[in-house]
């Protein structure tokens, strides 16, 4: 079997290749974290390159996690982080999926951490973790019918998803969860919602504190499906025709 030949720099294409030269100066400690990159100009001119070639360099180091930027700012020098280049990946899933799509993966996504993570914490949740898990579900139930009851879900969940141990899982749980629920729509009755939701938090709880693990995760599969199901918008109804329209 042929062994994974590297392209030379001539086989490389210019954004690839002014990204690669960037990031191992980076790297090497060139520019440090948080310094300023040379503007678009100078490495126009540095690469006998366009500015579009340039742009899609700069681009490519955001995604890769070497570069941020804002809005009308000069690109400074960055290290990848796991939060980083999640936050870079899940911008390019909704782009690409659309709003209503990479919503409902998302929610998949969120389903196979959160009953994998209730699994674990009934086998494995110390002392420790089963406090904050604890203390997570009381803050939930003093927030029912107000606005800070998302907040505590968001945060009794989280604390479910630490027990796992994962850095990775866990940025992907901070990254996703708080968008989803802050764009779900409002119900009708904002306190029987809330009711239901702590009421399937306290039965995962005790499922935990109790080390029963086909409990554990089938009420939080139960309790991840129904909360999206109930979330769904109502498919419109057509307008009831009148007397005076056509049948």
């Amino acid at each position: 079997m042929d062994a994974k030949v590297d392209k030379s720099p001539a086989q490389q294409r210019a954004p690839d290749l002014i990204a690669d030269t960037l990031i191992a100066e980076i790297r090497a400690g060139t520019y440090p974290p948080d310094a300023p990159l040379p503007t678009e100009r100078d490495l126009c001119e540095r690469f006998s390159a366009s500015r579009p070639t340039v742009r899609e360099a700069l681009a490519q180091m955001q995604m890769r996690g070497y570069a941020t930027a804002g809005v009308g700012k000069r690109p400074r020098a960055a290290l990848p982080s796991i939060a980083t280049v999640l936050r870079g990946t899940g911008d390019v899933i909704r782009e690409i999926l659309g709003d209503a799509e990479s919503g409902a993966h998302l929610e998949q996504m969120r389903q196979f951490i959160e009953t994998g993570a209730a699994r674990e914490a009934a086998k494995r949740a110390d002392n420790i973790q089963l406090a904050k898990l604890q203390t997570a579900l009381e803050n939930n139930f003093a927030a029912i019918g107000t606005a800070e009851f998302a907040p505590t879900d968001i945060a009794f969940h989280r604390a479910l998803v630490s027990v796992v141990g994962n850095p990775v899982i866990l940025t992907l749980h901070d990254m996703f969860v708080s968008t989803m629920i802050a764009h779900r729509p409002p119900t009708q009755d904002a306190t029987r919602y809330d009711r239901i939701a702590y009421d399937e938090h306290r039965e995962i709880y005790q499922a935990i504190l109790d080390g029963d693990v086909v409990t554990a995760t089938d009420v939080m599969d139960r309790h991840l499906f129904r909360s999206y199901r109930a979330r769904l918008r109502a498919p419109q109804l057509t307008p009831e025709n009148d007397e005076t329209g056509s049948q």
